[in-house]
């Protein structure tokens, strides 16, 4: 069973480990990347519903990894396929979760489950497959909230590492990792980018020692409220280099300028969100997975609004006045989703080989 904390239990049938996960209930609208997803460090700490009737239907492989494990805390579907079809296809849904641990449940009535989620907003649940709902009820209560809980700190890097760049490296990155994806540093690599992982807890004057071209704030899960010693660093290296920021990475450097942020309702997750470039007015179809967003009217110093969402007219993206900054709410490597904002990781480079 899922139980939310507002009491509403939805039955189904258990999928993949059995066992109980506790976390914040969300969905996605996407209708594939269901992998990508499961192994997304911006989904810690999160009970993910998928929106899209049948999931596994095209299996699982070793390739599509975007972190180096599964990062959701459980797993909600309409249906799982017990029949995968496609030629890389090494495994089930059903003994993917099971061999990484995770809890899931299939044979809910998802759109019921998204249509609660849109009007009372993202809540706390319990995915419980053996327990009675006294046992649940009482394991919800005594879980902190999602909003009280620093998730960087648990999917960030333990030490620095390098990936390099393919063929000659262009320009040198520090990227801090707050919860990147791989698909990123795959990006980057692509464009002749030689970068050097920080784990969060890093500090400016140790990123700064070795003389990066640019800095990259990756993606990441949880409230930004909570990351004020991130904050710190974000502020000093954002003035000492070419920065970039993505998802995370544009609330981070929002922060830095003064800025604050507030909870949406259900957040965006899917693939299919428009977000305006406020310059060129050009939309671009974008892949997204936050639950916060920017007070435009918080921000200081130089810093303003350069994207907006089309649908809600929340910030989707930062520029500076006078400084070489950007970022962005939405993925540009997408993984899953659309490819229009890969142009993204060209400006970024584009910025660093005119300093």
């Amino acid at each position: 069973m899922l139980l939310l904390e507002d009491g509403t239990v939805f039955r189904g049938v258990s999928l993949g480990h059995r066992g109980l996960a506790c976390g914040e209930v969300v969905f996605n609208t996407g209708m594939t990347g269901y992998q990508e997803t499961l192994t997304d460090p911006s989904y810690a700490g999160q009970i993910v519903t998928l929106t899209y009737p049948l999931i596994g239907n095209y299996g699982f492989n070793h390739e599509d990894f975007e972190s180096r494990r599964l990062q959701v805390e459980g797993f909600v579907v309409r249906e799982s396929s017990e029949e995968p079809s496609n030629w890389r296809s090494a495994g089930t849904l059903d003994g993917f979760l099971r061999d990484h641990r995770v809890v899931g449940i299939q044979g809910v009535d998802t759109r019921a489950l998204t249509r609660r989620l849109r009007a009372h907003g993202s809540m706390m649940g319990v995915l419980s497959c053996d327990e009675s709902l006294e046992a649940a009820t009482q394991r919800l209560r005594s879980a902190p909230p999602y909003d009280k809980v620093d998730f960087v700190k648990k999917v960030s890097a333990d030490a620095p590492y390098e990936w390099p760049a393919e063929g000659e490296p262009r320009v040198r990155i520090a990227l801090l990792d707050c919860g990147v994806k791989f698909s990123i540093l795959r990006h980057l690599a692509k464009r002749g980018c030689a970068t050097t992982v920080w784990p969060c807890t890093a500090s400016a004057h140790e990123i700064l020692e070795r003389q990066p071209d640019g800095i990259f704030l990756s993606p990441g899960p949880g409230d930004p409220s909570n990351l004020g010693h991130i904050v710190d660093t974000v502020r000093q290296l954002a003035y000492a280099k070419p920065t970039i920021g993505v998802c995370l990475g544009n609330q981070l450097l929002g922060f830095a300028f003064g800025g604050r942020c507030f909870k949406l309702r259900f957040g965006h997750r899917g693939s299919n969100h428009p977000a305006r470039d406020l310059e060129t007015g050009r939309v671009y179809i974008t892949s997204q997975n936050h639950g916060y967003a920017l007070d435009p009217a918080s921000l200081q110093d130089g810093m303003e609004v350069a994207h907006v969402n089309v649908n809600d007219g929340t910030v989707e993206g930062l520029r500076h006045r006078e400084l070489p900054i950007l970022s962005i709410q939405y993925h540009p490597e997408a993984s899953p989703g659309p490819h229009d904002s890969g142009y993204f990781f060209d400006r970024f480079i584009g910025m660093l080989e005119a300093v």
